[in-house]
């Protein structure tokens, strides 16, 4: 008879009655670390305690628990990062931003936290400067066509460009009193757009056969 699995040995269910701070540094889903303080600094010090790899505690006290080949050195969650992993976090120290290099690493939830840590961080050295820490957020650069007013001149190269792809620009109308200087200008743009055109329909062509 089929019975319904139960949540009782889950993680989640396991760090629910757990301190906050117990509930952070146990294994689980990738979840934002939530401060106790408002200072920025003491938030430094809130999430580094989070993630200061695990101590032995039994008869060997000296180390880390953890500290073995993809093992997280907080919570022993075996986890291997791909190299293209956007998300893969460095080298664990056994201070958390200060000491000697450890052989293990972090899961995905303290790798997230870890990345929450080093954005504390440049926030903290942004205050300490005088700066605004939002305006060194990357924003999507939008094309310059999106943002200058509407084109009104074209330059050689861009009429070439523009005809060679099958647009058709004509120059402009111009009044009865042309000069005959202006009237050659005229006429040596229309033959270049439609020479950069012909050469375009004869590449297509060659290319198809």
């Amino acid at each position: 008879m089929y019975q319904q699995p139960t949540l009782i040995n889950s993680p989640q269910t396991k760090t629910a009655f757990l301190p906050k701070m117990q509930q952070f540094r146990a294994a689980g889903s990738m979840e934002e670390f939530t401060f106790f303080s408002l200072k920025p600094k003491k938030q430094l010090k809130e999430i580094k305690r989070v993630l200061i790899p695990e101590k032995k505690k039994f008869i060997f006290k000296y180390g880390y628990k953890f500290n073995l080949k993809d093992r997280c050195v907080v919570c022993g969650m075996h986890h291997t990062w791909e190299a293209t992993d956007y998300l893969r976090p460095p080298i664990p120290l056994d201070n958390v931003t200060r000491g000697r290099p450890l052989r293990g690493t972090y899961c995905q939830k303290h790798a997230g936290i870890h990345k929450q840590m080093e954005m504390l961080q440049q926030q903290i050295l942004a205050d300490e400067h005088g700066l605004d820490f939002k305006a060194f957020i990357p924003k999507a650069k939008v094309p310059q066509m999106f943002n200058s007013s509407p084109i009104t001149t074209l330059s050689k190269k861009d009429i070439l460009s523009l005809t060679s792809t099958g647009w058709l620009i004509t120059p402009p109308v111009v009044n009865d009193n042309e000069g005959e200087k202006a009237e050659v200008i005229r006429l040596i743009a229309e033959i270049e757009i439609n020479t950069a055109r012909l050469n375009s329909i004869i590449l297509n062509n060659r290319s198809g056969e």
